[in-house]
């Protein structure tokens, strides 16, 4: 069951800068790097449920410490 619906892409990049990932290449998907990690996020708004709990697992944060960056 995915537990972080309704993010806009605008707001998960807006989250992750907080902790340091900068973006790196725009197309149809942002990606963004903190020098060890990539991450692709998708230009949807809302971003996927399913697809948000990837990309914040993959950034390694829980649901809960990505929340408190929105």
């Amino acid at each position: 069951m995915p537990r972080c619906p309704g993010v806009s892409y605008q707001r998960a990049v807006a989250a992750f800068s907080k902790i340091g990932f900068k973006v790196v290449r725009q197309s149809g998907h942002i990606i963004m790097t903190n020098g060890e990690t990539d991450l692709v996020i998708p230009r949807n708004n809302p971003i996927n449920a399913f697809t948000m709990d990837g990309i914040i697992v993959r950034a390694g944060l829980t649901v809960s410490e990505f929340r408190e960056l929105l």
